[in-house]
């Protein structure tokens, strides 16, 4: 493989995944990580790409990938992450669920529990959730967002705020290395803002490739959640805010 075919290959799987790390683009190019890292740089420096510290991501900050690629995106890693988050919910709970490719497959994992009560902004959610008899669920008012059947706006917000539930599951679109929890759409964050302040029991599901993503707008900060489930250790200044925070951390 020539540097030309690896810059293509290099590009093509950033922007399946979004985010890719050294030491996983020199196992599937099968060359040095400093070979790796000079394409990483020439890419970054010719604007195909964004660097960040252990690999590289895409450059766009106003726009999320498309819903039915995201749905593909780290598929069996977000099925992990789904089964331990929930073994978490116990039967009987009333919980929120937001908006993402993510909270969607913890849906289809929360199937075989009983008597839950839910609420959230997400269609997807609320149609995988409603085959179970004994389910409460509950489906927010507001503009759904065509793209991706997620439910947003000021009556959303407003729909959120009547409701204290036991646990909030969250996805979220970036992490910054400061520990901002980062999104694309300000009226996403406005409803995830909302299930924030009305939530006993905060769950954040992300993958790692969700650290040092970078999306336009923030909507709260980790230190606001109870507990983060992952597929990998998160980087060392994110663990730092985890342990003074005492946030409870969960490897998938």
């Amino acid at each position: 493989m020539n540097q030309t075919q690896r810059h293509e290959k290099i590009v093509g799987l950033i922007k399946q995944h979004g985010f890719m790390s050294i030491d996983d683009l020199v196992s599937t190019c099968q060359v040095t990580p400093q070979t790796i890292r000079r394409d990483l740089n020439q890419l970054a420096e010719s604007g195909v790409v964004n660097r960040y510290h252990g690999g590289a991501g895409l450059n766009k900050t106003w726009e999320n990938t498309p819903y039915q690629d995201r749905k593909t995106q780290n598929s069996q890693v977000k099925e992990k992450i789904a089964e331990a988050v929930a073994a978490m919910i116990p039967d009987g709970a009333s919980l929120f669920i937001n908006i993402g490719t993510t909270t969607e497959m913890i849906a289809t994992k929360l199937l075989n529990h009983k008597n839950l009560h839910v609420v959230t902004n997400n269609i997807h959610v609320a149609t995988i959730l409603s085959a179970k008899s004994d389910f409460s669920v509950i489906i927010a008012a507001g503009e759904v967002r065509y793209r991706d059947g997620g439910i947003i706006g000021e009556a959303t917000c407003d729909f959120i705020s009547q409701f204290r539930m036991d646990y909030g599951i969250i996805g979220i679109s970036g992490i910054s290395a400061d520990g901002a929890l980062l999104d694309f759409d300000f009226r996403e964050v406005k409803v995830s803002q909302a299930i924030l302040k009305h939530t006993e029991h905060v769950i954040l599901a992300a993958d790692y490739s969700k650290f040092e993503r970078k999306a336009m707008v923030e909507q709260g900060h980790i230190s606001q959640i109870n507990c983060l489930v992952c597929d990998k250790t998160p980087p060392s200044g994110i663990m730092e805010i985890i342990k003074d925070n005492e946030i409870k951390f969960v490897l998938a």
